[in-house]
């Protein structure tokens, strides 16, 4: 049963993050949704696939993929509404190119490496601007509920495979996911 898991994922994965989307269409609220947040979700994603596809967790592939085209997505509207922080570009940048590195150094292994650090590296935008907002009436909860669902799968999945780079991945998501929850409904309407 525990298998099947990265299914589980996948349908929590896969629509993630279009409620964020939708919700800055709808609003064009960007307090307390981090630029730098969905840039890299991203890049961590993209770097998530092609580790998933050389580990042989085929399922994984399309909820990567969708949430690295939905996050640029949201990065994409973030910047047309002027949230982009261009302090964070250098760090993003510098962010990619280690990916790249680790990758080419050190393969699969590598790569999987550096992103156990990913998911720290990814949700700390978001959790420190949806913090230092005072009304952070922009974040989904939606989204957040979703890569809560999705990452709770994957936590557990990684302690049934024994992959640490997917129980960090997983941990560190569910906790961001309930701290973002947290702000978000402890925001006043």
């Amino acid at each position: 049963m525990l298998d099947f898991l990265p299914i589980a994922a996948a349908c929590f994965g896969i629509p993630q993050y279009l409620p964020q989307i939708l919700k800055l269409r709808r609003t064009g609220d960007t307090a307390g949704v981090s630029w730098a947040w969905a840039t890299l979700t991203s890049i961590n994603n993209a770097a998530w696939f092609v580790y998933f596809m050389a580990s042989g967790y085929w399922t994984a592939g399309l909820p990567s993929t969708a949430a690295s085209t939905l996050a640029c997505t949201v990065s994409v509207l973030l910047v047309r509404r002027g949230a982009v922080n261009r302090r964070a570009i250098a760090w993003i940048t510098a962010w990619a190119a280690l990916l790249v590195l680790a990758t080419i150094i050190g393969g699969r292994i590598g790569l999987g490496t550096v992103l156990a650090a990913a998911s720290i590296v990814q949700v700390a935008p978001s959790l420190w601007t949806a913090y230092r907002t005072a009304r952070p009436t922009g974040i989904s909860v939606g989204t957040w509920r979703l890569v809560f669902g999705e990452l709770t799968c994957w936590f557990v999945f990684g302690l049934h495979e024994a992959d640490t780079r997917l129980i960090v991945l997983g941990a560190t998501g569910v906790l961001a996911s309930i701290l973002m929850l947290v702000r978000a409904h402890s925001t006043p309407t």
